[in-house]
C-alpha cells in the first residue's frame, strides 16, 4: 500500500518537472489571433490547450466546457490563413490498464488495510491479527512465585480433596500401578471470595506443573467459531506441556445450561461449550492433564458438564467457620505489626459469615487506618473500625443530624437491641451505634456466640420480632414512625415469606414447598420464579405472612412497653457515647424483664410433643442420661 502511494507521488512529481507556463485563456486566444503561435494541441478530456509560440516559448491554459469547439474553429481559420505553420492537434487520452487497475483497487486495498489494522489493535498488536482464535490463557510456570497449601486457610476439607490431585500430578505412577484413574475435572463451587482461585493455584504450586489460567468469558467473542477455536488451542497447549493444570474461572459464563434463553445470542456460547465437552471426553488418562473450574452458580451449569467422566469431583468451598476465620486472619496478619493485646479469635467471633476475601479486607482496612493515624501497630480500635467499614461502609462524618433526628435514631436502634435481648434463646447484642455509615443512620449488631448451621422456628420468630423492634420503638415513643425501618420491613417480609413458602412453619399450609425456581436461567431474577399453586393458596400465603409479621410486631411492642425504663436508659447512654459495646449493653440490660418462652410447636395440634425431650449429650466417659426438660 505504501509502495503504491510512493509510486503515484513520484510520477506526479516527475511529470511536474518541465511543465509549460500557465497563462489565462484570454492571453492564449490573443496570441492565436495575433499569429504568434507555431503549433497547438487541444487535450479534450482535460480541457487543456498547449501552445508553442514562434519564439519557442511553451504556454498552457484551461478552458471551460463548450469552448473547445470555438478554439478548434479559431485554430482552423489560422491554418487556412497560413498563420499556424505547425498546425494543431486534438488529443483524446486514454488511461493505461495498469493505472486503471491501481485507481480501482486503491480504495478496496485501503479498507482491507484499515480492517486488519484495527483487528490487530484489538488483539494487542499487529502480531495478533492471525491469532484471533488462539487461547488467551495465562501460563504460570514453576519459575514464577508459587502459591502453596500453606497459603490456604479455613478450607481444610477442600485442601484434603485437592491433595490427591497434587499427588497424582507429582507421582502418577503410584496411582497407575493399582489401576486408579484420577478425576479428569474438579469443580470448585461456593460463594464469591471463599478462595476457589487460590486453591487452584495452590494445587499447581504444590505439584510444580504448568498452570493455564483463563476466565470463562475469554472464550466467547462476537465472531462465530472463535470460542471453540480457543478451547481447542488451550487444550493443545496443555497437552503439549503435560503434566499440566487448566483452570477456568467463572465457568458459568460459558458452561450454562444449553437450550435456555431468548434469541440466538447464546449460540456461540453453546458451540464453545460443545467443544469443551468434546475436549474433556478426549482426555487420555495417561496425559496427566487435569481441568479445574470455579463457579458461584453450580445450579445453572449444563448437566453434561457435571456428569462422571468430566467434572467427576465437585468440592464445596463454603464460608469459613470460627476456627477457619481465625486461621485466615493469622495468614493475612503476617507482615502486619499487631498490638500485643489483639486477639484474632475475638475478631473471628465478631465476623460470622465473612469470607476469606472479607477478612483480608478487614485487616487491610485496619492497616490503612493505622498508617493514616500515624500509629505503628494495629490495635483493637482499628480492627473494630475496619469491621464496621466492611459491614456498613465508612462513617459519614460530614452528615450532621439535629438533636431530634439523632434521638429518633437512638430509640430506633435501642428498640432493636432491647427486643433482641428480651427474647429467650436469642443471640446476644454485641454492638449498638448511632453513627451514620453508608445509607444507614445507625445499626445494631446481634451475633451468635457459637457457630450455627441451622435455625429453629423460635429463632426465626425472634429475628422477626427484633427486626421490627426499631419500628415499634418509634410508634411507642413518638407516635409517628419514620422511613428508617424500610430495610427492616423488607428483611422481615422476606423471612416471613420464606417461613411460609420454603420452611413449612405454619399449621395452615403445612410442610409444603410453594413455588420453585424456573430453569430458564437467562431471564433474570424477576422471571425466574414459577408459581405452582392456586389463587386460593396464594391468598392463604399472604395471610400467613401477614400473621407472622403482625405477631412479631406486637411482641416487639409489648417487650418495649414492659421495659420502657430500660429503653430510656439505653437511649441516654447512646446519646452520650454514640457507640456501645457488649459489656456496656449488658450493664444497661441488667434489670431487663425477659419475655416468656414460646410454647412447643409441632406443626399440628394433633401432634402432641413428647414431654420426655431429647436424650442427654453423651459425656466424655461414654455415659448416657435422659433430659426431662421440654425444649
Amino acid at each position: 500500500m505504501l509502495a503504491v502511494l510512493l509510486v503515484l507521488l513520484g510520477s506526479s512529481l516527475i511529470s511536474g518537472l518541465g511543465a509549460p507556463a500557465q497563462v489565462d485563456t484570454g492571453a492564449a486566444v490573443s496570441d492565436i489571433k495575433a499569429g504568434n503561435v507555431d503549433t497547438a494541441v487541444i487535450t479534450d478530456r482535460d480541457q487543456v490547450l498547449d501552445l508553442t509560440l514562434k519564439d519557442g516559448t511553451k504556454v498552457r491554459t484551461s478552458y471551460v466546457t463548450g469552448q473547445g469547439v470555438n478554439l478548434q474553429e479559431l485554430l482552423q481559420e489560422k491554418v487556412d490563413a497560413g498563420q499556424l505553420a505547425g498546425g494543431y492537434n486534438i488529443l483524446v487520452p486514454s488511461d493505461s490498464l495498469l493505472m486503471t487497475l491501481l485507481v480501482s483497487l486503491l480504495p478496496i486495498a485501503l479498507i482491507i488495510f484499515l480492517l486488519f489494522f484495527f483487528m490487530g489493535q484489538m488483539q494487542g498488536g499487529g502480531s495478533g491479527i492471525m491469532k484471533f482464535g488462539k487461547s488467551k490463557a495465562k501460563l504460570i510456570t514453576k519459575d514464577m512465585p508459587q502459591t502453596t497449601f500453606a497459603d490456604v486457610a479455613g478450607a481444610e476439607e477442600a485442601v484434603e480433596e485437592l491433595q490427591e490431585i497434587k499427588e497424582f500430578l507429582s507421582e502418577p505412577a503410584k496411582f497407575q500401578a493399582v489401576g486408579a484413574k484420577i478425576p479428569k475435572g474438579v469443580l470448585l463451587y461456593g460463594p464469591p471470595g471463599t478462595g476457589k482461585t487460590l486453591l487452584a493455584r495452590a494445587v499447581a504450586g504444590e505439584a510444580g506443573v504448568p498452570f493455564f489460567s483463563i476466565s470463562g468469558s475469554d472464550f466467547v467473542e462476537m465472531f462465530v467459531g472463535v470460542g471453540a477455536s480457543r478451547v481447542r488451542d488451550l487444550f493443545e497447549q496443555a497437552k503439549a506441556n503435560a503434566p499440566a493444570i487448566i483452570f477456568v474461572d467463572e465457568i458459568d459464563a460459558v458452561g450454562r445450561h444449553r437450550g435456555a434463553g431468548l434469541g440466538g445470542g447464546h449460540d456461540e456460547r453453546e458451540q464453545t461449550l460443545n467443544q469443551m465437552l468434546v475436549e474433556m471426553d478426549g482426555f487420555d488418562v495417561t496425559q496427566n492433564v487435569i481441568m479445574i473450574a470455579a463457579t458461584n452458580r453450580p445450579d445453572i451449569l449444563d448437566p453434561a458438564l457435571l456428569r462422571p467422566g468430566r467434572f467427576d469431583r465437585q468440592i464445596a468451598v463454603e464460608r469459613p467457620d470460627l476456627n477457619g476465620r481465625e486461621a485466615i486472619l493469622e495468614v493475612h496478619a503476617k507482615g502486619k505489626p499487631m498490638a500485643e493485646h489483639v486477639d484474632l479469635r475475638a475478631v473471628a467471633r465478631r465476623t460470622p459469615g465473612f469470607t476469606g476475601a472479607d477478612l483480608a479486607n478487614v485487616l487491610n482496612e485496619a492497616a490503612l487506618l493505622t498508617a493514616r493515624e500515624g500509629k505503628s501497630f494495629l490495635d483493637d480500635l482499628a480492627l473494630d473500625e475496619a469491621i464496621d467499614r466492611v459491614i456498613a461502609g465508612p462513617q459519614k462524618r460530614t452528615r450532621v443530624m439535629d438533636d431530634e433526628e439523632k434521638k429518633i435514631t437512638a430509640y430506633h436502634e435501642a428498640g432493636h437491641a432491647l427486643v433482641a435481648a428480651a427474647l429467650p434463646g436469642n443471640d446476644p447484642v454485641h454492638k449498638i451505634t448511632i453513627l451514620p455509615r453508608g445509607r444507614a443512620l445507625g445499626y445494631t449488631m446481634v451475633l451468635p456466640d457459637q457457630e450455627k448451621y441451622s435455625t429453629t422456628r423460635s429463632e426465626m420468630l425472634n429475628q422477626l420480632a427484633y427486626m421490627l423492634g426499631g419500628r415499634a420503638a418509634e410508634e411507642l415513643i413518638f407516635h409517628n414512625p419514620t422511613t428508617g425501618a424500610s430495610n427492616d420491613i423488607e428483611k422481615a417480609t422476606a423471612l416471613a415469606r420464606a417461613m411460609v413458602m420454603q420452611f413449612g412453619m405454619t399449621e395452615r399450609l403445612g410442610a409444603i414447598r410453594y413455588g420453585k425456581e424456573q430453569g430458564e436461567v437467562f431471564l433474570g431474577r424477576d422471571m425466574g420464579h414459577t408459581r405452582d399453586y392456586s389463587e386460593e393458596v396464594a391468598a392463604a400465603i399472604d395471610e400467613e405472612v401477614r400473621a407472622f409479621i403482625e405477631a412479631a410486631h406486637q411482641e416487639a411492642y409489648e417487650a418495649l412497653v414492659t421495659n420502657r425504663d430500660v429503653l430510656d436508659a439505653l437511649v441516654l447512654e447512646l446519646l452520650e457515647k454514640e457507640t456501645l459495646d457488649k459489656a456496656q449493653i449488658e450493664t444497661v440490660f441488667a434489670s431487663l424483664t425477659l419475655r416468656e418462652v414460646r410454647p412447643a410447636w409441632t406443626g399440628s395440634t394433633r401432634r402432641r410433643p413428647d414431654e420426655r425431650g431429647p436424650v442427654a449429650t453423651p459425656s466424655s466417659n461414654g455415659s448416657h442420661g435422659a433430659n426431662t426438660e421440654v425444649k
